[in-house]
């Protein structure tokens, strides 16, 4: 194993990976518990570009454990044809959003898309919006059967590939 950072990421990996992000709407998320053992769930989010949003309950041991260690894993899959993306792993950051206009442009978005769902971050301080950025992004083909992964880093240059486009897919927990 090597310590050197990866390549950033190209602009056409950006574009599969928010292709793939779009048409999903479950992740499973990874974070680190302070006994070290990692604990993995999946959860429904929404996304805008390769920026990710959740929710989740404030009094949530998954909540506790991103304030106490903001590292977390994401993976996305789909069920692809052969050479699209098919799966996309990341390495985030995680901080809660409390922007009341950013919240309240997920929740346009969400009812939009899904009429019968509920908001996604609703008025209540019984629940958390989360923002799950990007650092380490790792798409995975299906090349002559077999899996092709390439792992790549944001690097400054690449922060357009995280603004907003529209926000896409959504599944309250």
């Amino acid at each position: 194993m090597t310590d050197a950072a990866p390549p950033p990421i190209p602009g056409g990996a950006v574009a599969a990976v928010v292709a793939l992000l779009d048409a999903e709407r479950l992740l499973s998320l990874a974070v680190n518990r302070p006994d070290g053992w990692p604990q993995a769930t999946t959860v429904g989010y929404v996304n805008e570009g390769l920026n990710l949003y959740i929710v989740i309950g404030r009094t949530s041991q998954k909540l506790a454990n991103m304030k106490a260690d903001p590292r977390v894993s994401v993976v996305v899959r789909s069920e692809a044809r052969q050479g699209d993306a098919v799966g996309v792993s990341m390495a985030a950051r995680a901080t809660e959003i409390t922007d009341a206009v950013l919240i309240e442009r997920l929740d346009r978005s969400v009812r939009q898309r899904y009429p019968d769902m509920h908001v996604f971050g609703p008025g209540s301080d019984s629940v958390a919006v989360v923002h799950l950025r990007p650092e380490i992004i790792s798409p995975v083909s299906v090349i002559a059967g077999r899996s092709h992964a390439q792992t790549f880093s944001l690097q400054p240059a690449d922060e357009t590939s995280l603004l907003p486009s529209s926000p896409r897919m959504i599944d309250l927990i």
